[in-house]
């Protein structure tokens, strides 16, 4: 067996994280936290330490004024992507829209051949359907728990195309900045319109909460967002928007292990063999990099572009 690559290690972390902020997000807003409250303090204590590292490591935070432009429309679908995430786990439960994001290679597929930016093989949708039919099996597994409420199901798909539309955006920018720099940028642009927006829950917000719903929201913050952050912007520079997505069809099948870890639910037969599936599609479209002679340069050094 060949050992893991760096980008899939990263991928793996991130994919880990955010299954786990399922559940975590899942709980703090159904214990005390408003969802634009808990997004407000959220996005503007992730973006206060990126700020730090980089005027530490970096000294500047300046982007050139087109970029700066275009790192602010980035926030904005970012800001759309936190709202639609918040209140889909806060209409019905993670394990539902875990599944629903598993169609988030499917958006990023569609946007990338519309924008010319993605030559994918037919291995790539062979994979893809492969995967998709790996959440689809998850969720039949999960039987009657899958009929969630129809808020909750739009926002979640809202989530999966704007996290579509935000990871094909931001790509450009890492060929020439520094993940933490534009971590920093996007997250205080989508932060500003978030806190506008909430306004009116943070200043009702009865903030007398458990001390174990702030321990979370500092996981919550620290790990899901601040990391993952800087390994899915490497994993993006490194493979490509429409990859790197793929891999997060896991994401469904990780999530279900959680639970059974952390709430000792069961899981079905079905969640297993999808687990499988998914894990099968994922590995149809790894390719070497001889065979992507679009991605070598990229490939041969990350850091050639910055």
């Amino acid at each position: 067996m060949r050992r893991l690559s760096n980008v899939e290690l990263m991928l793996l972390v991130t994919i880990a994280l955010w299954s786990l902020n399922l559940t975590v997000t899942r709980y703090i807003l159904t214990h005390g936290l408003e969802p634009l409250t808990y997004s407000t303090v959220r996005y503007g204590l992730a973006a206060a330490v990126f700020a730090g590292i980089v005027l530490v490591a970096e000294g500047s935070l300046r982007l050139a004024r087109r970029d700066l432009l275009h790192a602010l429309v980035t926030g904005l679908v970012l800001y759309v992507n936190q709202i639609g995430f918040v209140y889909a786990l806060r209409s019905t439960s993670a394990s539902v829209i875990a599944l629903i994001l598993g169609a988030t290679p499917i958006f990023v597929a569609l946007l990338g051949l519309g924008r010319r930016t993605e030559r994918l093989p037919r291995r790539f949708w062979v994979g893809a359907a492969l995967s998709f039919g790996g959440v689809a099996l998850v969720a039949l597994g999960t039987g009657g728990e899958v009929a969630g409420n129809a808020t909750g199901i739009l926002f979640g798909i809202l989530t999966a195309a704007t996290w579509a539309a935000y990871s094909v955006l931001i790509t450009p920018l890492l060929q020439r900045y520094s993940a933490t720099r534009i971590s920093t940028v996007v997250l205080a642009a989508s932060w500003v319109p978030v806190a506008l927006t909430g306004l009116s829950q943070t200043a009702s917000q009865d903030w007398g909460i458990d001390w174990r719903v702030w321990a979370l929201l500092f996981f919550a913050t620290l790990g899901p967002l601040v990391l993952t952050n800087v390994l899915w912007f490497r994993s993006l520079d490194r493979i490509g928007p429409a990859r790197a997505t793929l891999a997060a069809n896991l994401q469904p099948f990780v999530a279900a292990l959680v639970a059974v870890v952390l709430l000792s639910e069961t899981m079905s037969v079905l969640q297993l063999a999808g687990g499988a599936l998914i894990a099968v599609g994922i590995l149809a479209v790894r390719r070497r990099r001889s065979a992507l002679p679009h991605d070598i340069s990229e490939a041969r050094d990350p850091s050639a572009s910055r």
